[in-house]
């Protein structure tokens, strides 16, 4: 039984967007899933676009969403190299064997190779037959040339698609691409093929762009005598308009790439587990799965032909499902680059708080604005203190807070089971219910009627020194209000 092998081949041009990463995620998925190999490899023939940092970003990616390559560059691996650039002598040698069989011929028109690159019709094949003696005249004078491959005019050529089934395109709509370049470099339909047999790729899997290039390679495998792969062509990840409707994802729907989503405070494991739902359904109902629990299930016909759609708020639950499965310890190591400069009392006491946000956010970057009042208590209207579902009046609040006041001010023992029994003390001698008169010392504690965390964490936090302060502006607010 032949081994599965599978490969993630992204080029240097830009950052690892969702797209990338689900294609690498389901190549190695289902490597894994067979017992196979996953062969990371980078296709850099592009070198207009190319962007300096882009491998680098593209490996770290990797890493972080816990995708390892067993062959790849700074790995290693008996069919290497792993990046195209260094590749090109193999590439020469194959386009050269094309040209000798007949299936390949060298064209010197001075034509715009990006157009054909593009997709662009209109070469009119004039150097496809050319005649011996004029093709070593052109040799001789040292005339540049590009190598093209040489299409059949008639017929069909098809594949089978595992996702979309079988698909035929007619020969006389493809144009003679270009293999090798003016520059020497290959082009992706030509190398990519050369690669992907050479490294003994068993499954292709990449995105439905490619679906119109597929029987140019096709051609190849046919015109090499090899044997073909399976196709694995993917939906597109789709995102939400402002007015409902859907597009590619792109930036205009928000943060786009694995870093920009690290960066917003989405932890790896759980963006990874996400895009793996994009697009693929396992046999249960199940949505949280580890790694090794992906790796286990995964299966090519859970894909689905309809494009997925990323919903950032479904992101945001899967985000901070994971952040209720950690420890308040390792969610105070992670959070505390979000947090920004802390008061000396919070800085203290940040594992306590880190307690009451991990439940609260949905991703580290919300962290800011939750403790923001923490280090200053923003200005806030009296009016905030009228609270009618717990029937809190001006007046009464006016008499909680003093009380309130009086027993916190001479508290000897500032921890949270001190502060809670004497807040319990505080509601049983005011008569009234505990809502009542919680309500009118969070507004005074923090200015707004949402905090993470009661009034018995807000006052440790803040420490005592703060909370007395907070509660005699509250009185005074209070006292111009009535």
């Amino acid at each position: 039984m032949v081994k599965v092998r599978t490969r993630f081949a992204p080029s240097p041009t830009g950052y690892m967007h969702i797209g990338n990463l689900r294609t690498a995620l389901y190549a190695y998925l289902f490597a894994k899933a067979k017992g196979g190999d996953f062969i990371l490899r980078i296709e850099d023939t592009d070198r207009a676009r190319y962007v300096a940092d882009a491998v680098d970003f593209i490996k770290d990616s990797l890493s972080a969403a816990h995708i390892v390559p067993d062959e790849g560059p700074d790995i290693g691996g008996e069919v290497g190299p792993y990046v195209q650039s260094e590749r090109q002598e193999i590439y020469r040698k194959y386009a050269e064997e094309l040209i000798e069989r007949g299936y390949a011929y060298r064209c010197f028109c001075a034509h715009d190779e990006s157009r054909e690159e593009k997709g662009f019709a209109g070469y009119d094949r004039r150097c496809r037959d050319l005649a011996p003696e004029e093709i070593e005249g052109h040799l001789a004078a040292g005339d540049s040339y590009v190598v093209r491959q040489k299409m059949p005019l008639t017929g069909t050529t098809s594949f089978t698609d595992v996702i979309h089934g079988n698909i035929v395109i007619q020969n006389s709509e493809i144009e003679d691409q270009v293999l090798i370049k003016r520059d020497g470099m290959p082009t992706y339909n030509f190398a990519n093929v050369v690669d992907d047999h050479l490294m003994g790729v068993t499954h292709i899997i990449r995105g439905t762009e490619f679906i119109t290039s597929t029987p140019k390679h096709v051609l190849l495998y046919e015109a090499f005598g090899w044997e073909m792969p399976a196709f694995v062509h993917l939906a597109p990840v789709m995102g939400k308009n402002e007015d409902g409707s859907v597009s590619k994802l792109s930036k205009r729907h928000g943060a786009t790439s694995f870093a920009e989503l690290t960066g917003m405070g989405y932890l790896p494991e759980a963006i990874t587990n996400y895009v793996a739902l994009l697009g693929w359904s396992p046999k249960s109902n199940q949505e949280l799965f580890t790694m090794e629990e992906l790796k286990a299930i995964f299966t090519l016909e859970g894909l689905s032909k309809s494009p997925a759609v990323f919903d950032y708020a479904k992101l945001d639950w899967f985000n901070g499902e994971y952040f209720k499965k950690m420890t308040d310890f390792d969610f105070s190591k992670l959070a505390r680059p979000f947090a920004g400069e802390l008061t000396e009392e919070l800085d203290k006491k940040w594992l306590y708080l880190c307690g009451l946000l991990r439940t609260r956010v949905a991703r580290f970057n919300q962290i800011p604005e939750q403790i923001a009042f923490f280090r200053e208590l923003p200005a806030y209207e009296a009016e905030l203190f009228i609270n009618k579902r717990n029937k809190v009046t001006p007046e009464l609040a006016g008499t909680i807070l003093p009380a309130a006041l009086t027993a916190l001010e001479s508290l000897p023992d500032w921890t949270p089971y001190a502060i809670d029994s004497t807040m319990q003390g505080v509601v049983l001698r005011s008569g009234q219910k505990l809502g009542t008169v919680m309500w009118p010392l969070r507004v005074a504690l923090s200015g707004q009627k949402v905090t993470p965390g009661g009034v018995t964490e807000l006052l440790y936090l803040l420490g005592q020194e703060e909370s007395v302060k907070r509660l005699e502006k509250g009185i005074a607010k209070l006292k111009e209000m009535v």
